[in-house]
């Protein structure tokens, strides 16, 4: 395994990064253990989570596996940098009014308490913000997390969905508070998704801040799944294949040519960007996951970069150039 800073924090994470999402819902419990086993075999020490995770009634369901799975022991805590995220509706009838989406400090440190609780730890290296809350002031957050930080209960901030100006507007107020500021901003990216080239990335890159590429294979799009279909088994995602039929017929070749995986090649491609820390992988199964293993070991050359571009056409660089002269 790989790995880099986390951002211009200190920390060094795996340049995959384990995400959750599936277990307690599309994974059952005794499977996500044996995958987070594995990840810590092979290296990957970077694991991604959030509060709303197995979602509506069940939220906090993910958070409560991997509790039960920390608490085995066996070093399984220490050897995870452990991120999970606030923003959400928690279906927690004690909230009150305060129960839909948001970030007061509130709900932040009402929340904080609860995924500690499920988790079974008493810190968390990256609690992020799941999503940009303009209804409260950066005086408030950065108190917050502030508080939290110097309590011992997070060590970083990390967020996700931000807009550019949104990652700009959080560290200026963060330095006007001698405050180290965002350290990772989570966000959708993958060869059908480019539009953050234009702004978020540059930003990102200008400002330090390590990203965390989330649906890197667009939903199982890029996967080289959905062609794969017998007929009878349609999914929610056929017609978008339908839509993009073309492009994942030529991604589909060059894969070929290239002896790799459409899975392995479309995350090896996030890695490519400058201001990637690591895509999310979301695996279902044990299986699953030891295929990805290998994309770090996957060096895409400059004329694999080329046919991509064509194939995928991004926006045509970073913001203003893109669209202006």
């Amino acid at each position: 395994m790989e790995y880099t800073y986390l951002g211009r924090s200190g920390i060094k994470v795996s340049k995959l990064c384990l995400g959750t999402m599936n277990f307690g819902v599309n994974t059952d419990e005794k499977e996500a253990f044996r995958i987070m086993d594995a990840a810590l075999d092979a290296g990957v020490n970077f694991f991604d989570t959030a509060n709303i995770y197995g979602w509506g009634e069940n939220a906090g369901k993910t958070e409560e596996i991997i509790g039960r799975w920390f608490a085995q022991g066996g070093g399984r805590r220490e050897k995870v940098v452990l991120a999970t995220k606030v923003h959400g509706d928690m279906s927690d009838p004690l909230d009150g009014p305060n129960s839909p989406a948001g970030l007061s400090s509130y709900k932040i440190r009402r929340h904080l308490e609860g995924s500690l609780r499920r988790l079974q730890t008493d810190h968390i290296e990256l609690y992020q913000m799941h999503h940009i809350d303009r209804n409260v002031s950066w005086d408030e957050l950065w108190e917050a997390f502030q508080v939290s930080i110097l309590q011992g209960k997070i060590g970083y901030v990390g967020s996700s969905n931000f807009a550019g100006w949104d990652l700009v507007k959080a560290q200026y107020e963060a330095k006007n508070r001698h405050m180290l500021g965002l350290v990772s901003e989570q966000h959708k990216y993958n060869l059908l998704c480019r539009l953050p080239e234009l702004e978020v990335l540059p930003a990102a890159e200008h400002l330090g801040i390590g990203v965390v590429a989330w649906s890197p294979l667009e939903g199982g799009l890029l996967g080289g799944n959905a062609s794969k279909k017998q007929a009878g088994s349609r999914t929610a995602n056929d017609n978008r294949y339908e839509q993009f039929r073309q492009q994942l017929e030529a991604f589909s070749a060059l894969c070929k040519e290239l002896g790799e995986s459409e899975a392995n090649v479309a995350l090896a491609w996030t890695l490519v960007n400058p201001a990637m820390t690591a895509p999310i992988i979301g695996p279902r199964t044990l299986e699953q996951f030891q295929d990805t293993l290998r994309v770090v070991d996957i060096k895409l050359e400059e004329f694999v970069l080329k046919r991509l571009d064509e194939i995928f056409p991004g926006p045509g660089g970073s913001a203003p150039q893109a669209y202006a002269w």
